[in-house]
Parts: C-alpha cells; structure tokens; sequence
C-alpha cells in the first residue's frame, strides 16, 4: 500500500515536492486554495501559476479541502508561508490523525514570537516530537522538477520516523539523509534567506565574487553562532541544511531571496521591489524574527542586522554596508 501524503500549499517548493513524492511512489493529494488552480492541475497536469512549463507526474491529485487532503495521511506536508503557518494550522489540525507526521518545508520564523516552525507545529497541533519533522538543504523547485541531483536533511527526534520519511521521498535524484537535529535544520533554512538577501543587496550594486564569498562565510558564521547558542549541532549548518543551502540560495537567479535583495541594491525601492516580485521572499519579514531570536539567546548577527536596516529601516544600502564593513577588527573565530 503506498504512503498516502498531504501537501498543504500548492506554490513553487510544494509543488516540486509533491513532485518528488509521486516519483518516489507515494500517493500524494496537493491542497490548494484556489478553484481555479485545482482544476487546472486534475485537469492538464500542469500548476498554471507555479511552474506552468512542468507535467506533473501520476500520482497527483489536487483539493481545495482540506478535511479531503488530511483523511488518511501518514505524512502532512506543510509549505505555507511561514507567517500564515500558524493560522492555517489552527483549522487544519482537527482534521489530521493523532499519528500523522507533520513535515515543515517552511523556511522562516515566526513574526512576533520568534518562534521556529516546529515549535509552531508543536503549539497549535499539540504534537509530539516524534511527529514533527523538517526537511531542508539546497533544493531549488525549478532544478527539482527538472530531475537533477539534488539532496536534503529529513530532520526529526524520532530516528525511526525520520528514515520513513526518507524511504517515501527518496528517488533517483532527490538524495534525502536523516537527521535528529530539527533546531539546525529549521535555523539553516532560515537564516539563509536573509543573507541571500544581503548577497543579493551586494550583487544589485555591482559588487563582486570577493563580497559574496565574504557574506556567505560570515553570514554561516553568524548562523552557526545562534545554532550553538540554541542547542544546535555545528555539523548540521556546516552540512546540507546550513552550507549547502545557503551557497545555492546566494548563487542562484531562481532564489527569491537574491533576487529580492538585488532589486533592493539596483535602486528600487522596497514598495518597487514587492511590485515586481512574485513570490513570497521569507527573509524579508523573517529577517527581524531572527534578528529578535538572536537578542533573546544574546547572540551577535551584524549581517542580518545589517539586513534589517535596509529593508525594514529604510537605510541606503551603500551606507549599511559602510557600516558592516568599518565594524571593529576582531578574531575570526570567536
């Protein structure tokens, strides 16, 4: 009997991943909060609004209800916004089994509380550690569907429930290993997002590959500070869920993040900038969440600090990273 999935959130990365469970065998029922979009991806195959150019492959059924998506699900896939994670959450959790496993594809933390997702999960579902998993690394959906090697983190407390995960998302191209450490996961996924931006802010003024190496080993640095500080194995951000994540979201012209970041350092200012993007880029209001969890654990992040002024402070790039750059010298290694 295949593994019967629910994917709630049918954008970009939940539609790829709902991809790959297909691939790998898994029933899979894709919610979706539009009509329109439901029929067009029972009907052609195809998510006209997100990744129009890609055939689904069998195995893939699309609903507006939720009740209809969570009846029977081994695995719960969450891929909302992280800022609407908690508010979904609260009318799709009556619906899920006790045993369900609740699997956050969201890389963000919470406005507000601070909070990661999987403490989210835990609040609202009232789950157990054992039902709670994260999967994360560098996995771009435009690179997914096309089939190319890609791997990732299964992330959860339970060894057991983490290697089940793995076998029902495991294909000839998508490479999942297993994890216990869900904080390193969460936070690499995360924290990435907002030094894409900074990488994408230095790429927009024309800066080159000596700046971008910098802000992506300091920007690891500042990340694997806070991983520490919260409980975090330093081998889980040096690893797929931290550096590898990070080097493809900084690198890549499919990162909404760089791609956000950019716009911001050609000139554009930020109302300009959300015009002209798409898709949801999650460290532009994640960015003060962790700017906020790190003075809670009293950790220093002077990138993402720097990221904040600019796109929530309204600081000219150019002057921000002045700053960043005429902070006092110190040893690399704290």
């Amino acid at each position: 009997m295949p593994t019967r999935t629910a994917v709630f959130g049918a954008g970009s990365w939940g539609t790829a991943f709902a991809f790959v469970l297909a691939d790998a065998g898994c029933e899979v029922t894709l919610w979706a909060r539009r009509p329109e979009q439901v029929d067009a991806i029972n009907t052609t195959a195809r998510n006209p609004d997100y990744l129009p150019e890609v055939v689904l492959p069998p195995g893939i059924t699309a609903t507006t209800d939720p009740v209809l998506a969570a009846k029977d699900a081994d695995f719960a896939v969450l891929t909302v916004t992280a800022q609407t994670l908690r508010s979904n959450l609260e009318r799709w959790a009556p619906h899920l089994g006790e045993d369900t496993v609740l699997v956050s594809l969201m890389k963000g933390v919470e406005l507000g509380t601070a909070k990661l997702m999987s403490e989210v999960l835990a609040e609202v579902a009232n789950a157990r550690p054992d039902r709670i998993a994260v999967i994360s690394g560098p996995n771009l959906a435009g690179e997914i569907v096309r089939r190319q090697p890609a791997a990732s983190v299964v992330a959860c407390a339970s060894p057991a429930v983490a290697e089940h995960l793995q076998a029902a998302c495991r294909t000839p191209y998508f490479r999942p290993y297993t994890s216990t450490d869900v904080i390193g996961c969460e936070l690499g996924g995360a924290v990435k997002n907002v030094i894409a931006l900074a990488v994408g802010i230095a790429d927009g003024q024309g800066l080159g590959n000596n700046t971008k190496a910098s802000l992506i080993t300091r920007g690891l640095a500042e990340t694997t500070r806070l991983g520490r500080a919260m409980g975090a194995d330093p081998q889980t951000l040096a690893g797929l869920a931290g550096m590898g994540d990070l080097v493809a979201t900084c690198s890549s012209p499919l990162s909404r993040n760089h791609t956000f970041g950019a716009n911001l350092g050609r000139g554009l200012t930020m109302s300009e900038t959300v015009a002209v993007t798409n898709q949801t880029a999650e460290g532009v209001t994640s960015c003060e969440s962790v700017l906020a969890l790190a003075a809670r654990h009293g950790v220093e992040m002077p990138i993402t600090k720097t990221v904040v002024d600019i796109v929530h402070g309204g600081k000219p790039p150019q002057a921000a990273i002045r700053e960043l750059m005429s902070r006092s010298a110190k040893p690399e290694h704290d």
